[in-house]
């Protein structure tokens, strides 16, 4: 993947970079992995006597169990390290609300990852090539590149003590290396976005 450039013209701004095939191929598994993840999860929501009644979207108001749905919708409110867990019921107070939150609002944090993440399904190109976005779609990229990062990093354990590079013959190393490159990517948008 060339480096992202910006360009003005009497259309608007417009952000470019070229893929090869196979960069195009991989981003675009990775991508539709996170949207079917994040699509299971919607579909299987609990059905709301008064959401069926409201027209009201309500979501599940339990944390998923899988770890990367885990990261990609975490929990509204964690307890502080310093905050007595069993304190006066706090935990269980703690958990109704992040229930009750979750179920409010997941529904509409997922549509807004599944919107993100189908904006680079649409807009790389399946064989590879030139990639052109607007500055509204390279906003949609940042959103479904990091949340491709959050998934590809959970399930490699990547974590602060977790090295640039790995031996070789470790069977996460050419996972690392992909996503350094997303890294590298949303790094590059970012730059190329800022005034």
């Amino acid at each position: 993947m060339r480096m992202w450039t910006r360009k003005n013209s009497l259309g608007g701004v417009k952000l470019r970079s070229e893929m090869d095939a196979h960069e195009a191929t991989v981003l675009r598994s990775l991508v539709a992995s996170v949207l079917g993840l994040l699509d299971e999860r919607a579909r299987s929501a609990p059905e709301d006597e008064l959401a069926a009644l409201t027209g009201m979207r309500t979501g599940h108001t339990t944390p998923p169990d899988e770890e990367v749905l885990a990261r990609l919708l975490p929990d509204f409110h964690r307890p502080g390290a310093d905050a007595p867990d069993d304190a006066d019921g706090r935990a269980e107070a703690k958990a109704d609300i992040n229930g009750a939150l979750r179920g409010l609002h997941e529904p509409e944090i997922i549509d807004a990852k599944m919107a993100a993440g189908s904006v680079i399904l649409h807009t790389v190109p399946e064989n590879g090539g030139k990639v052109l976005l607007t500055p509204e779609q390279a906003d949609a990229w940042l959103s479904g590149l990091n949340d491709v990062r959050l998934a590809l990093g959970t399930n490699l354990g990547i974590d602060a003590d977790t090295p640039d590079e790995l031996d070789p013959d470790d069977p996460r190393a050419p996972h690392l290396d992909i996503y350094h490159w997303l890294t590298w990517m949303q790094d590059s948008l970012v730059q190329v976005l800022a005034p």
